[in-house]
């Protein structure tokens, strides 16, 4: 049932209906989502941008995350720090996330808080200030994270060098917290300017979840985000990936105790696909080698062969470009990574000569049904739902038919996007050369008053 709002000053439509979501748009251009859930006093209130990594041009990788950083540094109003003061004070917390679609900001509190939340993300909208002396040591902060979390680490180290070779034109190859040639080159006005560009009401979504009444919380919005100026951004869409036409690898010699191997396939996502049905598809494949104790991997390459100590599968239908399906892991003792890749491979290529069986397809399905059920237990992860998928383009209202669409996957189905995308001139391999571990003791952690990457 769609009801036009009157009396507020708003444009738009409040959607009700079984997701109990309600939608509205600010005449700036704010888009307003609520989602209803009265279980307990709390609530979750996110502000998504619509900028990332993938944004970002060459030479200024980074910039969408160390402006989330400097977020946290003041406005005309608040001194540096002051807003996660505040939320502290009232009893709740706040954090941030960049990711390489979006950047978003959020608090959790309780319910009579909100107003609170309102008043401080709106302030910093507007009126963030961008310090010189803020921004040195905040940008010494990033580069210390990066050293921590990519550097320093040889598996993520890999993983950041499998998606720059994976990636050859799309921005999605460029790390999300940049490469450290940029960061070294970054400027406060580069950030400044970045603010300026993206962060304004008519290109964010702010998203609302808990015990709250739709129409409190769209007046609210009005009261202290209506005034702010749109900016009418233009967005372009980004580079498409040329289609491979061979497999292509990549190695990585680096201090560890164990070798990695990551394998990754080019695939379609919801919104970009040869036929609808394909990203339900490609999940319950994931299912089929990865869900739980009983799937393929766990079962046959753990358990029962032994070739791998772990192996992983990851997989999301929700982004803005066509993504990667990733298989990751390490060998078990005795066994090496070529034989681990020929152990994935050989699971692949019995998705594509056999049907998978329906006590599987089942067995899944029934997986999925239950993590959608328990994931609405956290009013946190609801509203991530949301904001995800409003900022990529795709649309809350697919939450609805979720369940179904996946219900709807065929045996056939599963076997036909194997037989399609996990082909060898899709693949990208990559594996970490174990080094010997150097006796130099750990830096320590830099303090640090920003956030994290997604």
């Amino acid at each position: 049932m769609l009801t036009r709002l009157v009396g507020l000053g708003l444009v738009g439509l409040l959607l009700t209906g079984c997701s109990n979501v309600h939608e509205n748009t600010l005449a700036n251009g704010l888009k307003v989502i609520v989602k209803e859930d009265h279980r307990s006093p709390v609530v979750v209130s996110q502000i998504w941008y619509k900028v990332g990594s993938s944004y970002e041009p060459g030479g200024l990788t980074g910039v969408s995350h160390v402006l989330e950083h400097m977020m946290f540094k003041g406005t005309k109003r608040h001194g540096p720090g002051e807003l996660s003061r505040i939320i502290a004070e009232n009893g709740g917390r706040e954090n941030a996330f960049t990711g390489s679609d979006y950047t978003a900001y959020f608090q959790q509190l309780e319910k009579s808080r909100l107003p609170i939340a309102f008043e401080l993300e709106a302030d910093r909208m507007e009126n963030l200030v961008i310090d010189e002396k803020e921004f040195e040591k905040e940008i010494r902060v990033v580069m210390e994270e990066r050293r921590l979390r990519t550097d320093d680490r040889p598996e993520r180290k890999v993983h950041e060098e499998f998606m720059a070779t994976a990636y050859k034109v799309h921005p999605y190859g460029r790390p999300i917290i940049g490469w450290w040639r940029d960061l070294e080159n970054m400027t406060a006005e580069n950030v400044k300017n970045w603010y300026d560009r993206w962060y304004a009401p008519d290109n964010a979504t702010l998203v609302v979840a808990g015990d709250v009444r739709p129409r409190d919380v769209f007046a609210l919005a009005q009261k202290y985000f209506g005034p702010i100026k749109s900016r009418s951004i233009k967005h372009s869409e980004p580079p498409e990936e040329p289609a491979q036409t061979a497999t292509r690898r990549t190695q990585v010699a680096a201090p560890a105790q164990v070798p990695y191997l990551i394998l990754g396939y080019h695939v379609p996502v919801y919104g970009h696909h040869r036929a609808s049905w394909e990203p339900y598809a490609l999940s319950v494949l994931a299912g089929v080698l990865d869900g739980g104790r009983s799937a393929r991997f766990p079962r046959d390459l753990i358990r029962k062969r032994r070739i791998a100590a772990s192996l992983d599968t990851d997989y999301s239908a929700v982004s803005r470009s066509p993504t990667m399906l990733v298989f990751d892991g390490t060998p078990a003792q005795g066994h090496t990574v070529d034989e681990l890749e020929r152990a994935v491979r050989t699971e692949i290529e019995r998705l594509k000569e056999e049907r998978v069986s329906e006590q599987e397809l089942d067995r899944v399905k029934a997986q999925v049904v239950a993590a959608d059920v328990y994931s609405r237990d956290s009013v946190f992860y609801q509203a991530m739902r949301i904001g995800m998928l409003e900022t990529t383009g795709r649309g809350w209202r697919l939450m609805d038919d979720y369940v179904d669409r996946i219900q709807a996957v065929t045996a056939a189905q599963v076997r036909e996007v194997a037989q399609r995308y996990l082909v060898d001139t899709n693949l990208t391999v990559a594996v970490l050369e174990p080094l010997p571990i150097s006796q130099r003791p750990q830096r320590a952690r830099a303090a640090s008053g920003g956030r994290h990457v997604n």
